[in-house]
């Protein structure tokens, strides 16, 4: 029942009497469905319908706080600013806060206010904290081979911010993106993508077959095709944005899949509904 701190993720404050129809109108998850004790996965994303930032969203008192890379914690904090304009809302990096991961059932302190993640019960649970009043018994490289394991990417580690459409970073499959709310920033292009089924990019899990430790950054090939990259990895697992019309032309053509010498298997996430070739489970 483990439970493991993020130090390398931030808290960011968002309070005012404005705040939900602001956060509604720029995001791309929808902020008046979020439940109490519901962390939801969420982006903001250029208008030409690529994510700038990924985030978890919760309520907070009157408010909202996001839990996003701590590296990117004050560009998102100015870049929502300047979305701001008139309305009557505050927005800043809050230092005084901690976040960990538990999950299996893992037991906190009181003191501890538990959010549930909303992209998929088996993640577990987020934990948010006062600084330096918290103790864990897993590491962070625990929580992120659990992560890997469930297949759930991460900005920065997965995919390149400002370069990945939500489709493609599987936001559509885990509650980030809302298609019926309305408009919000890029919503066109992630709509017209949502519409005409146009994603042919995924980030898939992947599992090196002869069980040695796959690279992150490492092509992925099949044969002469150029699959894709392999992101954030434990030991012989990782996930890898692939082109799955060519994973399905190599798999019709009797090519095997590799990262270098290793032969890898290619996992469909079981919580996916996209289209996913035919391949042989990696396990």
């Amino acid at each position: 029942m483990p439970i493991a701190l993020l130090p390398d993720r931030a808290v960011i404050a968002i309070a005012g009497e404005d705040a939900m129809s602001f956060l509604q109108g720029v995001v791309t998850c929808n902020i008046e469905t979020l439940e109490p004790g519901e962390a939801r996965l969420g982006g903001l994303l250029t208008p030409q319908g690529k994510i700038l930032f990924d985030f978890l969203i919760w309520r907070s008192g009157d408010g909202f706080r996001l839990d996003c890379p701590a590296e990117q914690a004050p560009a998102l904090a100015k870049r929502l600013t300047l979305y701001r304009l008139r309305a009557k809302v505050t927005i800043a990096v809050d230092p005084t806060l901690g976040l960990a991961a538990a999950w299996d059932g893992a037991e906190a302190t009181s003191e501890t206010e538990r959010l549930r993640d909303g992209r998929l019960p088996a993640l577990g649970e987020r934990l948010v904290f006062a600084e330096g009043a918290f103790s864990a018994d897993a590491t962070e490289a625990d929580y992120h081979a659990h992560r890997i394991a469930l297949g759930i990417p991460e900005g920065g580690r997965d995919f390149t911010y400002g370069d990945a459409f939500p489709h493609e970073a599987l936001m559509d499959q885990l509650g980030g993106v809302d298609f019926k709310k309305g408009c919000y920033v890029g919503q066109e292009v992630v709509s017209r993508m949502q519409h005409r089924c146009t994603a042919r990019t995924r980030i898939v899990p992947v599992i090196s077959r002869d069980g040695e430790a796959v690279t992150s950054g490492a092509d992925v090939t099949a044969g002469p095709r150029g699959l894709g990259t392999i992101g954030s990895v434990s030991g012989a697992r990782g996930l890898a944005m692939l082109r799955l019309d060519r994973l399905a032309d190599a798999v019709a053509a009797g090519e095997p899949v590799r990262a270098g010498a290793a032969i890898l298997g290619v996992e469909k996430p079981s919580f996916a509904t996209f289209a996913f070739p035919e391949v042989t489970p990696a396990g």
